[in-house]
């Protein structure tokens, strides 16, 4: 966190070339080898999950493997009838829906099922039968939305979930919760890359948690294969089967840095900085093929393996495939989901010709879609609830770069961020300065815990002679992916001295940690909106001395808190650790 690189450089400590599978399948027998034993031996291997929920629908979600052969992106195996059932209690003895659906080999045997005609803020059991087996039995519950009607609403959030960077303690800890209405995922569920000199995560972890396929995921078998690892994992199942989830990609499940016609990890034709060489081809040369190809399968083996809703589940204008998608929670609050990838501009460098680059502000180059942006901007202009949240993937206040040697005055530091899309962010800051609803933005991506204040102008002086903020901004930290520790040295000292020092440069930046790995919890009441930041730990160090991603007996405990008092539209804390809830959904 120095001089400015690419994101990839960064977080995996140097530019390194991908090593990549051709485009093509993959054999029954090298799927057979890359997928968990455990996970192949039932019908049921890769866990259930439920996703999306309104007030009187919820959408489940398992994958089936009929027979052997049928393996995660193999395309073999038998059409099945799928049973499904929901009840009141984890018995079973009171069904309340059930249903059979059909599934096959052309959407890897997964199986979603949208339930409808539920009671909302209720909760219920659900499962699944095919082949004579049962699957494993998850809860769910609808949403809090009653119309006239103020419910508890508690959320956990995540992002950054590398599985060769780490075992997945923070999913643990969330499925050990009972107080949450919903666990929101904003991004890099999954990564893609291969387990050779493109290899992201602690050395101690080679051969012990390595991605399958071997190579970069290029091709939709590599896509479903991965995907199909992941979800091995028992704490990931754990968290899926205990809660619901909401989740939106980011560039990691299609590949790093992903913009509208490419990516920073894409190679159409060859990559000559790479070492890796296929069979028969010459030094440097693993084509990946064309981008857009890469991305719908991608995208299609994202909506395969996520409990996620099916595209235009709720239509507005938009480009391309609509993921964008809104919930309601009664007469508190409102949660946007925004997706910031597939139709954005190329990024650009933050400086160019010893100046801060122009292009930053253009306002022709877009983050979201010009359709989508103004969804957004309506949504929080238009709403008369307390509390309007938006699921968001980069972080989007200003971040200026430490000064140093060579960085110039007003440079950002990423412009990958919003803060490489100036004119939507200005449109963005405005609009929630304009609403009547308090504006709280929900953030992945950067693999740290910051709590901010969003100015209506980026100005540290005008901000430190006279703060005032739009909105606030929490960004959770990575469940596993590298932070700043990593990305320095593997020193805290160094990291702490980046935090103190962005910190500095970024007044509004209330609370900021680079250190520690987990999960981040917000709760909302009609007074105020808190987030709880918890950390894994291995023998109580949250990654000062050890590092607890190579723990697999690490726990999670609580780090910090800080919130926003409704009207203030700024950060305050830290403060206490959030309490019991002021109810809980009704059974059935």
């Amino acid at each position: 966190m120095t001089a400015p690189l690419t994101r990839r450089a960064v977080l995996q400590g140097g530019a390194i070339g991908a090593a990549v599978l051709a485009l093509g399948s993959l054999s029954t027998e090298q799927a057979r080898a890359a997928v968990a034993d455990q996970a192949r031996s039932g019908v049921f291997g890769f866990g259930v999950a439920s996703g999306d929920p309104t007030a009187t629908e919820v959408l489940l979600w398992t994958r089936v493997t009929p027979t052997p052969q049928a393996v995660p992106g193999s395309g073999l195996g038998p059409a099945s009838q799928v049973r499904w059932e929901v009840a009141a209690d984890p018995a079973f003895r009171r069904v309340v829906q059930r249903g059979t659906v059909r599934i096959d080999a052309a959407r890897d045997h997964t199986v979603k099922v949208v339930v409808p005609r539920l009671t909302p803020y209720t909760r219920y059991w659900y499962r699944f039968t095919c082949r004579g087996a049962t699957s494993p039995v998850g809860r769910t519950q609808t949403s809090p939305d009653e119309p006239g009607r103020t419910h508890a609403l508690r959320l956990a959030f995540v992002s950054c979930s590398n599985f060769t960077g780490g075992y997945f303690t923070a999913y643990r800890g969330l499925a050990a919760r009972d107080d949450l209405d919903a666990v929101l995922h904003l991004g890099d569920y999954l990564y893609e890359y291969g387990n050779a000199e493109d290899r992201y995560g602690p050395a101690e972890l080679a051969g012990t948690r390595d991605h399958q396929p071997a190579t970069e995921m290029v091709s939709l078998p590599d896509y479903r294969l991965r995907h199909a690892l992941y979800k091995t994992d028992p704490d990931l199942q754990a968290a899926h089967q205990q809660h619901p989830w909401i989740t939106i990609f980011d560039d990691h499940e299609v590949t790093n840095d992903a913009y509208a016609t490419g990516a920073e990890n894409h190679e159409a034709q060859d990559d000559p900085d790479t070492s890796y060489t296929g069979p028969g081809e010459p030094a440097g040369v693993r084509a990946e093929g064309d981008f857009l190809a890469r991305r719908a399968v991608a995208y299609q083996a994202y909506l395969e393996w996520m409990p996620i809703r099916e595209p235009g589940w709720q239509p507005a204008p938009h480009r391309g495939t609509q993921f964008f998608r809104r919930f309601s929670f009664g007469d508190l609050a409102d949660l946007s989901i925004v997706e910031t990838r597939q139709n954005r501009s190329q990024q650009v460098p933050t400086t160019v010709g010893g100046q801060v680059n122009p292009a930053l502000a253009d306002p022709g180059r877009h983050l979201p879609e010009p359709e989508q942006l103004r969804w957004l901007t309506d949504g929080i202009t238009r709403s008369r609830k307390p509390w309007h949240l938006v699921g968001n993937q980069t972080v989007l206040t200003r971040l200026f770069a430490v000064p140093r040697v060579g960085v110039l005055g007003g440079q950002v530091y990423n412009a990958d961020q919003w803060d490489g899309y100036q004119a939507d962010q200005a449109t963005l800051i405005a609009a929630m300065g304009r609403g009547g609803t308090d504006p709280v933005v929900l953030t992945g991506d950067i693999h740290s815990s910051w709590a901010n204040d969003l100015p209506p102008a980026f100005d540290v002086a005008r901000y430190t002679a006279a703060p005032s903020s739009v909105g606030v901004e929490f960004v959770c930290p990575s469940v596993t992916s590298n932070g700043f520790k990593e990305s320095l040295g593997n020193s805290a000292a160094a990291a702490v001295a980046a935090t103190t020092a962005f910190q500095a440069a970024n007044p509004w930046i209330r609370y900021l940690e680079g250190i520690g790995h987990g999960f981040a919890v917000l709760d909302v009441t009609p007074d105020r909106v808190q987030t709880d930041f918890w950390f894994i730990r291995s023998g109580g160090d949250k990654g000062l001395a050890v590092d607890p991603r190579v723990d697999p007996q690490a726990t999670v405990g609580f780090e910090s808190a800080w919130q926003s008092v409704r009207g203030s539209r700024r950060i305050s804390g830290p403060v206490a650790q959030l309490g019991p809830r002021s109810d809980r959904p009704r059974g059935a």
